[in-house]
């Protein structure tokens, strides 16, 4: 059973939209306010907004499959995309996740190492991202694949004003 990367087209915009509900809300719903939870999903999971994103130069959406069944997604952006970091040296991972149903098969490892390749192939000379200060899982994965923190910036749900650790991997 072959695992592949599939760059996202206009093609995946319903698939895109569901897996990106599907996998933020098992990951982050029970640790938020449900009115601030709601209005974040509905702004940052819209269908316009992800067909805007999957059309910009800049943005990066993957698909990872195993036989026709999607198993997660991530996010890249470079250049002006980025969020916080605009570093034209730099890629920024926005968003990773592993269906629940396929956690625990090292697939997060597998879609970090495709994304590390990904960079190299651009010639980034780094690659960060922004985790949720009470993401000790997260953290302690990304810790165990050489990023360190070197920074923090505010991240909304809703109006609920959290903290995000900047966390980087130098690629040279």
């Amino acid at each position: 059973m072959a695992i592949i990367f599939r760059i996202c087209t206009e093609d995946d915009l319903h698939a895109l939209v569901k897996i990106s509900k599907e996998t933020f809300v098992a990951a982050f719903e029970k640790d938020n306010d449900p009115d601030d939870f709601k209005a974040y999903i509905q702004k940052a999971f819209d269908p316009q907004k992800l067909a805007s994103e999957l059309s910009d130069e800049d943005t990066y959406f993957y698909f990872l499959e195993e036989e026709g069944v999607l198993l997660g997604y991530f996010k890249l952006n470079i250049g002006r995309a980025q969020t916080d970091v605009h570093d034209m040296d730099s890629m920024e991972i926005e968003r990773i996740y592993v269906l629940e149903s396929h956690q625990g098969k090292r697939i997060g490892t597998l879609m970090l190492q495709e994304i590390i390749n990904l960079a190299k192939r651009l010639d980034k000379s780094y690659i960060w991202l922004g985790v949720w200060e009470h993401n000790p899982k997260a953290i302690r994965f990304y810790q165990r694949n050489h990023f360190h923190k070197f920074g923090e910036h505010p991240y909304y749900i809703g109006n609920d004003k959290q903290t995000d650790w900047l966390l980087r991997l130098d690629l040279h």
